[in-house]
């Protein structure tokens, strides 16, 4: 497919919610377009080095005394404009041209020997020779963590000589390219008064060719160009001082006042918000793309710059360019302490696999909560007039059951002991808070999926710590099986308990759960109980607790295979089997797997924010991550059982 001739007509005024924008044939047709697009680069080309320090211990200088760095490893990678160049040619995008200035000093020969290797045309690129340092960002790192950054480069303004050679090369590009890219980094050459006004008159010059502005410190506007800036920037443009916490509302209200003012497309990034695109047609909301694991932002920009030209330069609409964007940084922001780049089979497969974060900031604000009047069901979407319920998939623990309340409080401490190994006793008091702090954090991020993944999650963990030797790191199934143990020792004696008479089955069941459950099979509905819990233990806790027998045999969980996720399969199978609509399908559960997949399949998903030690009553802890994870409606219990079937439309 030749460059300008994508297109994806009508999506321009999507809205939060639709969040696959592209079909995978169309998405894999966009990337292939991109090999006969031409692209140019101009601005702040800086070079970004990475020194590892020695972790050994500390020499001192002889001559001095002061303390010596052991530098044990280098690399070295283009940043800023350069960072953008890497992007453009790791998308695919057939030629890229750079310019840009440079120092005479190694530093500026090693970057435009990068960009050379990258496949660039770096004819652009201007030598100012040894009065001219070129722009470096250095810095150091002692194992993981990066230590205070050393600043290289000049930042002066281009002397007359070198601004002329500058406009030339930039005019000249506008010529030929299909997009080109102003990156403005530093509060120097490219952010000064005479070049921005060179810049213009090229962008005036040059109607038929899209100019893409990311400028940082500019106090002078660059007309005429398509702009992309976070919100902070966008609100000083508009004569506003600070961001403060902007609501979505608010954020597309300034979206659509720059892109007016403009007469351009604009973008504002938003972090794990997503991307905001507005131009004359509306505003798209590109929302944000949930990330399980550590995340370096770093390089992020100039991802989401690079891939919104790329897409720009194929004819696709700013709506297009904003969700590519979005999906392309999620991939970068998982390559840790690196500026990285996405190649066209990481944006595939991460758009595939995409979670997002759905409503993160009604997330944060319970008292935002709208109620439907006399109930205490929350209403975050309003169910579909014409929904009609044949099917429903339960989760188990924590929505039907409370058997293994306290399960995080079994995992919590086994994952702490697996992380520091035989360090556990002489830790200081603040190494085993940071270390808590971790697996709190990754607990809540992973509850609802298989417990084999969380494993394979403590695995990651003990190794980034580095506490444990590693032939002494067990895999996921042998932090499973410690894990197991312990948690199943607390639910055989509760069982027990039912046995023996000592307590009742309605004592671990959330409350009216067994009335919803009559009431859905009544009225002729097929149910699922799908789990991440093993598949045996679900089904005799099931049994054990009176809930299998209104599942007639679909009871389904863990097999013990990472890639069989059970509520995946399930909703799967319910559409293969079933020649249903998205709003035949009810999920109930308390974690955010399930509501996330049900979305994505257009169902309606059902958030319980159990308190599992209470039986009955909200948790707000699951509420946000429900919340995020994309509940439609949210239930504390299942208390108001008939204003919630009239809800769904089953009363």
């Amino acid at each position: 497919m030749a460059a300008n001739s994508f297109r994806h007509d009508g999506l321009s005024m999507r809205l939060a919610g639709a969040e696959k924008l592209l079909e995978d044939s169309e998405l894999l047709a966009l990337l292939e377009s991109m090999g006969g697009a031409k692209v140019a680069v101009a601005g702040d080309f800086c070079l970004d080095s990475y020194w590892q320090l020695d972790e050994g211990p500390e020499e001192e200088s002889i001559e001095t005394g002061l303390p010596v760095h052991r530098v044990t490893g280098q690399r070295y990678s283009p940043g800023g404009a350069g960072n953008v160049v890497a992007n453009l040619v790791a998308l695919g995008v057939g030629q890229v041209r750079a310019i840009g200035v440079y120092g005479g000093d190694p530093f500026g020969r090693v970057l435009v020997q990068l960009l050379s290797d990258l496949g660039a045309d770096t004819t652009g690129m201007l030598d100012l020779g040894p009065d001219w340092q070129t722009l470096v960002y250095a810095k150091p790192y002692v194992g993981r963590e990066e230590q205070s950054r050393l600043d290289f480069g000049t930042r002066d303004a281009l002397p007359e000589k070198s601004l002329v050679s500058f406009e030339q090369a930039l005019a000249a590009a506008a010529a030929w390219a299909d997009v080109v890219v102003i990156n403005q980094q530093v509060t120097s050459c490219f952010a000064g008064e005479e070049i921005v006004a060179r810049v213009n008159a090229v962008i005036a010059a040059h109607p038929g060719t899209a100019f893409v502005v990311d400028a940082r410190m500019s106090t002078t506007p660059y007309l005429g160009a398509i702009l992309k800036l976070n919100v902070a920037e966008t609100v000083s443009r508009l004569g506003g001082a600070g961001p403060g916490s902007m609501s979505d509302e608010q954020v597309i209200d300034l979206a659509s006042r720059v892109a007016a003012q403009t007469g351009r497309a604009f973008f504002v990034t938003r972090g794990e918000r997503g991307i905001v695109a507005a131009d004359k047609d509306g505003v798209y909301v590109a929302p944000g793309v949930d990330i399980s694991g550590e995340v370096d932002p770093v390089g992020a920009g100039d991802t989401v710059v690079a891939a919104i030209s790329a897409v720009l330069a194929c004819g696709g609409t700013p709506a297009v360019a904003a969700y590519v964007a979005n999906i392309a940084a999620s991939v970068t922001v998982r390559k840790l302490r690196a500026t990285g780049t996405a190649a066209p089979a990481e944006v595939m497969t991460a758009a595939a696999g995409t979670d997002y974060v759905y409503s993160p900031e009604l997330a944060e604000m319970p008292a935002r909560a709208r109620l439907r009047p006399g109930t205490e069901i929350e209403v975050i979407v309003e169910p579909p007039c014409d929904a009609r319920p044949a099917h429903v998939v339960f989760d188990f623990d924590g929505t039907l059951s409370t058997l293994r309340e306290g399960w995080e409080q079994v995992m919590e401490p086994v994952m702490v002991r697996s992380i520091l190994g035989g360090a556990l006793a002489s830790v200081s008091a603040e190494a085993f808070a940071t270390v808590r702090a971790a697996v709190a954090e990754f607990i809540d991020r992973t509850t609802g999926i298989q417990t084999l993944v969380q494993m394979q999650g403590l695995v990651r963990l003990v190794r980034e710590f580095g506490y444990v030797p590693e032939a002494d790191i067990l895999d996921e199934r042998g932090y499973k099986e410690i894990y197991n143990t312990e948690l199943l020792d607390i639910v055989r004696a509760r069982l027990a308990k039912i046995e023996t008479g000592h307590l009742e089955r309605t004592d671990f069941h959330m409350k009216n759960a067994v009335p919803l459950v009559e009431a859905l099979a009544s009225r002729g509905m097929k149910l699922y109980l799908a789990s991440g819990t093993d598949v045996g233990d679900v089904r005799a806790e099931a049994e054990a607790l009176g809930f299998a027998g209104f599942f007639e045999g679909r009871i389904y969980g863990s097999v013990g295979d990472v890639n069989v996720e059970a509520k995946r399969v399930v909703l799967d199978r319910i559409f293969r089997d079933n020649a249903i609509t998205p709003q035949a399908l009810v999920t109930i559960g308390d974690g955010p797997v399930e509501m996330r997949e049900t979305r994505k399949r257009g169902g309606i998903a059902v958030g319980v924010c159990s308190d599992e030690r209470r039986g009955f009553g909200a948790n707000l802890a699951k509420r946000r991550r429900l919340v995020r994870g994309g509940a439609t409606l949210l239930l504390a219990d299942f208390t108001d059982l008939d204003a919630f079937l009239a809800v769904l439309g089953l009363n």
